[in-house]
């Protein structure tokens, strides 16, 4: 059976020259693995989407609080990172940036992830879940802008199409009546939450790109280890942000008056916040395995996806109203996500075509 390690390739389409410990595996180990963190991902992103609806939609209102939860509980990663074999730390012996330059670059990320964060928690306060989730799968389209500008990426036809779709199922949703909006919500703040929810998708997709524009730049690798320290300490920095803005906004005097009239009780109050922060590491676990596993544009592709399917669960759980547009709207997000992944496996067997001549050309020269 082929070797997973053939999959690994370095940034000029040529065999990496190190070989991480826990990708030494079979190529069903390998597949097992990626459907494991696919699973992560997309349950944990949909698990946080709809209960951070559901605080809100309980009696909650407290956006910085929002916000906070959304990368609290990054502890949790602290769990896989213990795992990493030391030898991949060593693995590299590429002079490391300076501490310096790695701080500034990890603070100023992690402040533009809290602002995105926060951009997020306002979207999903004046939208339902399923028009906030359809939203938000516009991502993938401000991703491919962003990657041919910062990465270099190549704009191809089925990516422009993707681009397109994306954008106009957006304006679709925009155009749409307000008649899903939550309760109390007016056509102003309607409005707000689709704008504040396409803002934090360009933002997320910019921090996507900066991200792996550091990796090949600055840190020149993109190990397991060093994936999850750009989580974890970015996610640090996030948290501090949020917790900053959650007392010099005064909400947190509103916290314990919130647990009080919160519909379902206090406990649930506790319990909403706590999964919910669990349930964005889960996701986030997602994210690392992946973006380690395969690539972090696949990743951010199955974040995209999870965003497209969420609507589907939203209608289940909180019966959220639908109509022809939003219909509509769903189904070409899927257009625009397949339009999208077909190009990226076109690029891949590409790369694989070019491997294999390569490695034929290599052995021709053995002869």
């Amino acid at each position: 059976m082929e070797d997973n390690r053939e999959l690994i390739q370095s940034k000029d389409g040529g065999p990496s020259s190190y070989q991480p410990p826990l990708l030494k595996l079979t190529r069903l180990q390998w597949w097992i693995m990626v459907a494991i963190n696919i699973f992560f991902l997309t349950v944990g992103q949909a698990a946080a989407v709809l209960l951070g609806r559901f605080y809100y939609a309980q009696g909650g209102n407290s956006k910085w609080m929002a916000t906070l939860v959304q990368t609290a509980a990054f502890p949790i990663l602290i769990i896989p990172y213990l795992f990493v074999s030391p030898s991949e730390n060593n693995s590299d012996s590429t002079t490391r940036p300076s501490v310096l330059l790695i701080s500034l670059i990890y603070f100023a990320i992690g402040a533009m992830v809290a602002g995105d964060n926060m951009l997020y928690s306002t979207g999903l306060l004046y939208l339902s879940a399923s028009t906030y989730s359809l939203i938000c799968a516009s991502q993938l389209a401000f991703n491919a802008i962003f990657s041919f500008f910062i990465n270099k990426q190549k704009f191809t036809v089925l990516i422009f199409n993707s681009v397109v779709i994306l954008t106009l199922s957006s304006a679709l949703l925009g155009l749409n009546d307000d008649s899903d909006a939550p309760q109390g919500v007016s056509s102003t703040k309607y409005f707000i939450g689709i704008i504040t929810s396409l803002s934090a998708s360009a933002l997320y997709s910019l921090i996507l790109s900066l991200m792996q524009l550091t990796f090949e730049k600055v840190l020149k690798k993109e190990t397991f280890s060093v994936v999850l320290e750009m989580q974890i300490f970015t996610s640090i920095v996030a948290t501090c942000v949020a917790i900053i803005g959650l007392f010099a906004s005064g909400e947190w005097n509103t916290l314990h008056g919130e647990m009080n009239i919160f519909a379902s009780g206090k406990v649930s109050y506790v319990m909403t916040l706590v999964w919910t922060a669990v349930s964005w590491q889960i996701c986030a676990v997602g994210v690392v395995g992946l973006i380690y596993l395969v690539t972090s544009l696949f990743s951010n592709v199955i974040s995209t996806l999870s965003l497209a399917v969420t609507p589907i669960a939203s209608l289940i759980v909180f019966h959220d109203s639908t109509n022809g547009v939003k219909i509509i709207a769903m189904l070409m997000a899927f257009w625009g996500f397949v339009s999208y992944v077909y190009q990226n496996y076109l690029d891949d067997r590409r790369v694989r075509r070019n491997r294999d001549r390569g490695n034929d050309s290599r052995n021709d020269d053995l002869i």
